[in-house]
C-alpha cells in the first residue's frame, strides 16, 4: 500500500456520505491528483468529492502536509469535519492542516487611478531610497579622497594615468569631431535667423558665447557620459559578477580606493582637457560656417570674438567641467557595484548609470547658469 497511487472512493456509513483516502498522499505523488475522480458506490458513477460529513484516512500509507490540505481540499472539508486515521501522526496532521485552512479573500476591483497612484508612489519611494544611497555613495568616496590626500601613498598613480589615458586622449576624436559639427550648425542657424534683421555678422557672439558658456562643456559631458561612465560601470559590474570585488574585500583591500577613485580622479582631471578641446573644436566649425555664409576669414571671426566676447563667457565652461566628471565618474561606479550576479544586471544598470549621468549633469548645468546669471557672470 506504500507504492500505490493516491486514490479517494466514496462510501455510504449509516447513511451518511463517507470520503476513503488511500495510497501514497505526498507532495511527489499528487501532481496530478486534480484530475482524481472519486468513485460512488451508491451510483456506481465517476465525481469530484464536495461536501462530505467524514473523511476515512485509515488505508493512507505516506502522508504530508502536501497530500493532507489536498484531501481536504477534495473533500470539501470544513473546520468540523471528522477525520479518521490508523497513525496518529496522520491524524494530529490532519488536525494541524484543518485549523490552518483559510478561505481565500475575494479579489478587490482596482481602479485605474488607485493603481496608477499606487506605481506613482513606488516610483517616487524607490527613486528617494536611490537618492539616499547615491549621497551615501558621495560621502564614502569624499571620506576616501581626503583620506588620500593626506597619505598620498594611497593614490594610484599608475592606474590614474591609464585611466586618463583612456578617457581623455582616446576621446579627443569623437569630441573633436561632434564639437566641430554643433558649430557649424550653430552658426549656420545664427546666420539665417539674424540676417532677417540685418545683423548676421552677430553670429560670431551667438556661437562663441553659446559654445564657450554652455554647448561645449555639454556636449562633452554627454558624450563622456555615454562612452567612459557606461564603460566604468561595465567594468565594475563585470568584476561584480565575477566576485572580484567580494575577493578584494576578503583581502582587506578597499574598492573605492582601488577601483572607484582612480576613474573618479582621471575624469574629473580630464574633463577640464577634453572640454577646452571641445570648445576649440566648436569655435572651428562656427568660423568655417562664417567663412562661407559670410565675408568673414576664419582670422576675422577670431578677431572679432576677442573684441566682443568676454573672457568669462570662456571660464564659467571650463568651471563646470571638474564638476561634471567627477558626477559621471561617481554615477558609473556607483551604479557598477550594484551589478548582481547576472550579465543582464551588468547591461540594465549600464544603460542606468547613462541615463543617470545625464540627468544630473543637465540639472547641474542648470544651477550653475542660475548661480552666474545672480553673479553676472
Amino acid at each position: 500500500m506504500a507504492d500505490a497511487e493516491p486514490t479517494l472512493r466514496e462510501a455510504e456509513r449509516a447513511g451518511q456520505p463517507v470520503l476513503e483516502a488511500s495510497g501514497v498522499w505526498t507532495v511527489f505523488s499528487i501532481r496530478h491528483v486534480q484530475r482524481l475522480a472519486i468513485r460512488g458506490e451508491r451510483t456506481g458513477g465517476i465525481r469530484r468529492a464536495g461536501g462530505v460529513s467524514e473523511i476515512d484516512a485509515s488505508k493512507v500509507g505516506r502522508l504530508d502536509t502536501a497530500g493532507a490540505l489536498e484531501i481536504l481540499t477534495l473533500a470539501g472539508a470544513g473546520p468540523d469535519t471528522k477525520v479518521t486515521a490508523q497513525e496518529g501522526a496522520h491524524a494530529d496532521l490532519f488536525k494541524l492542516v484543518q485549523a490552518n485552512m483559510r478561505t481565500p479573500e475575494p479579489d478587490r476591483p482596482v481602479s485605474w487611478l488607485a493603481d496608477a497612484l499606487e506605481r506613482i508612489g513606488y516610483s517616487w519611494a524607490d527613486a528617494a531610497l536611490h537618492a539616499v544611497n547615491l549621497c551615501e555613495f558621495f560621502g564614502e568616496v569624499v571620506v576616501t579622497l581626503v583620506r588620500a590626500i593626506f597619505q598620498p601613498r594611497r593614490f594610484r598613480i599608475n592606474a590614474i594615468v591609464r585611466q586618463m589615458f583612456e578617457v581623455w586622449l582616446r576621446a579627443l576624436t569623437i569630441v573633436g569631431i561632434l564639437c566641430f559639427l554643433i558649430g557649424v550648425v550653430l552658426a549656420y542657424q545664427s546666420v539665417q535667423q539674424l540676417r532677417a534683421f540685418g545683423a548676421e555678422t552677430f553670429s560670431v557672439e551667438a556661437v562663441a558665447i553659446a559654445i564657450g558658456r554652455e554647448l561645449g562643456v555639454l556636449l562633452t559631458a554627454i558624450i563622456v557620459a555615454g562612452r567612459s561612465g557606461s564603460a566604468f560601470t561595465a567594468q565594475i559590474g563585470t568584476m561584480q559578477v565575477n566576485l572580484e570585488v567580494d575577493a578584494m574585500r576578503t583581502m582587506g583591500l578597499n574598492p573605492i580606493e582601488w577601483l572607484v577613485l582612480p576613474r573618479i580622479m582621471a575624469l574629473t582631471l580630464s574633463m577640464p582637457l577634453l572640454a577646452f578641446w571641445g570648445v576649440i573644436a566648436g569655435l572651428l566649425g562656427g568660423a568655417f560656417a562664417c567663412s562661407i555664409y559670410l565675408d568673414f576669414t576664419v582670422a576675422q571671426f577670431f578677431e572679432r570674438l576677442r573684441d566682443t566676447v568676454g573672457i568669462w563667457n570662456f571660464y564659467t565652461g571650463m568651471i563646470k567641467a571638474p564638476v561634471f566628471g567627477f558626477i559621471i565618474a561617481a554615477i558609473g561606479c556607483y551604479e557598477g557595484l550594484q551589478v548582481t550576479g547576472s550579465a543582464e544586471s551588468v547591461g540594465r544598470l549600464t544603460t542606468k548609470s547613462v541615463v543617470e549621468s545625464i540627468f544630473f549633469v543637465i540639472v547641474i548645468d542648470a544651477i550653475f547658469s542660475i548661480i552666474f546669471l545672480f553673479a553676472d557672470v
